[in-house]
């Protein structure tokens, strides 16, 4: 009986380190009024953490200059919410982020990438979260 719980032990501690180090590694805006969401998944970061950054979640965006972080990203949003466990949150689940990892994430995003970002994205097999304008 001990044994079996042992294993339990091990299988939970297999997980419990990746997911400390995903909740350690979680970026959160350092300035609410300047806030933006990424086109694609719709995690909220200052223009200036997109820049650095870039977005954790799109690494293939490649977020790594201002022209690239002005395509990706958009001040149009509605309402936030902070994810910590984005695998059990039904907030995650709801907003389509149970995939992605922990941070702010905007609720409805608006705007559209360019007609050449969309069909490179497309032909990627990759969705995106951001809606048109109306």
């Amino acid at each position: 009986m001990s044994y079996e719980h042992e294993d339990d032990m091990m299988e939970e501690g297999d997980e419990g380190p990746q997911a400390v180090q995903e909740l350690a590694s979680a970026m959160v805006p350092d300035n609410l009024k300047a806030m933006r969401a990424c086109k694609r998944c719709g995690i909220l970061k200052t223009f200036n953490q997109f820049v650095d950054q870039g977005c954790e979640n799109c690494p293939f965006l490649g977020m790594d200059d201002t022209r690239q972080v002005n395509r990706c990203t958009t001040p149009f949003f509605e309402g936030a919410t902070a994810v910590m466990d984005p695998r059990d949150s039904w907030a995650a689940k709801w907003i389509r982020v149970d995939a992605f990892l922990p941070g702010v994430y905007a609720i409805v995003v608006t705007g559209q990438f360019d007609q050449e970002m969309q069909e490179d994205l497309e032909n990627q097999g990759i969705r995106w979260r951001c809606r048109p304008a109306v």
